[in-house]
């Protein structure tokens, strides 16, 4: 196979690809060989302070793993749960710090959470939370259940 050098080619098509986020290039190289090339916007690194202070870079991944793991099938589609991930990095990068502490995640995926799934709220707010006991879940459900009638009202 021979080796296709990006500086000798010219773009042919570019387009945005559905994730926003992400741009892809039609390539020609002078003896008409095509390919294409992605291009994404490369956020700075972001470090996570753990509970216990060790620090270690903002891993989308296990994010995932662990919102997926929570989640279980209480969401339609693996789009949608991408989608929420999504949502929770860009909050997360909002912030505009070059750390962020572990607690400040875990909220994030709380509120969206909160407004997505009831139940898996309920669950990752008890893997989060580190429930012992019953009265940790009746206490989670009360306050989720006061959240629901303080919207309510205010929709009023």
């Amino acid at each position: 196979m021979t080796r296709i050098r990006i500086g000798d080619s010219r773009v042919i098509e570019s387009r945005e690809v559905s994730d926003g986020v992400t741009i892809r290039r039609r390539r020609e190289t002078p003896d008409g060989q095509r390919f294409t090339t992605y291009e994404r916007i490369e956020k700075p690194n972001l470090a996570v302070v753990k509970r216990d202070g060790t620090r270690e870079l903002f891993d989308r991944e296990k994010l995932s793993i662990a919102i997926k793991r929570s989640v279980g099938k209480f969401f339609g589609s693996e789009v949608e749960v991408e989608e929420m991930i999504d949502d929770i990095e860009d909050a997360i990068y909002e912030l505009g710090e070059n750390e962020v502490s572990s607690k400040q995640v875990g909220d994030k995926v709380l509120d969206e959470l909160a407004s997505r799934n009831e139940v898996a709220y309920v669950r990752f707010a008890s893997v989060y939370q580190k429930f012992k006991t019953l009265e940790d879940f009746l206490k989670i459900l009360e306050q989720r259940k006061l959240a629901n009638q303080q919207k309510r009202d205010e929709a009023k």
